[in-house]
């Protein structure tokens, strides 16, 4: 099985944190995550196709936000909260703030 790639904590970038939680289908599913807690990629409700969400999730994972843990066939994702406050003090609770404040529509594929 191949191993999964997820950054250490201090080799976890700003710009590549930003750049993940800048899409805004990315940033639905962090935050029904930060709702839900730990969820398969199943388990979370977007419009795209499974590649394109197989995508984003690879993208959350390389750059830090979200942790993915394999059993079987099946992919959990949990946030890596205590990371990201760890090595960005107040960035994730921030960013997820404001968008669950502003109501923004998730765009349609």
């Amino acid at each position: 099985m191949k191993v999964l790639f997820h950054p250490d904590k201090a080799d976890m970038h700003l710009s590549s944190v930003l750049y993940a939680l800048s899409d805004p289908v990315r940033l639905s599913i962090v935050s029904d995550i930060h709702k839900l807690g730990e969820c398969t990629c199943g388990g979370i409700d977007v419009t795209v196709v499974k590649s394109t969400l197989s995508h984003h999730v690879r993208t959350m994972r390389e750059a830090g936000v979200v942790h993915v843990r394999v059993q079987g066939t099946q992919r959990f994702l949990s946030l890596r909260k205590d990371d990201l406050e760890e090595r960005f003090p107040g960035l994730l609770n921030s960013i997820l703030h404001a968008y669950e404040n502003s109501n923004e529509p998730i765009p349609e594929p």
